[in-house]
């Protein structure tokens, strides 16, 4: 059964931060995220789905330095099969931004 929930909602700042990991013997399905720029001036995001073990990179970039407008958000929609181990990862070229990522579980 998938148990459906709000995945995240963290600052997005200048390194790379974790905002989910899948917990152990379960699969995340992530279905939407926003990133809010509540700055005045554009910034650029990241947004990594990193494998057990793994390092954000370009290799495993889903968005890789995007252009947010001042004072706009960006809605992404689809569907990603996170498994045990693996996480978001976050990154924007300085801070002032938001992720709010939903999806489910299934354990």
């Amino acid at each position: 059964m998938i148990n459906p929930r709000q995945i995240c909602q963290a600052a997005i700042t200048a390194s790379n931060v974790t905002v989910y990991t899948v917990p152990t013997a379960t699969t995340t399905y992530l279905k939407t995220f926003d990133i809010c720029n509540t700055t005045a001036g554009s910034l650029t995001f990241n947004v990594h789905i990193v494998p057990l073990s793994g390092a954000a990179g370009t290799a495993n970039a889903l968005y890789y330095e995007s252009t947010l407008a001042s004072k706009a958000t960006f809605h992404w929609t689809g569907t990603q099969i996170l498994t045990a181990g693996m996480f978001l990862s976050v990154k924007g070229s300085g801070t002032g931004m938001t992720i709010t990522a939903s999806g489910g579980e299934s354990s």
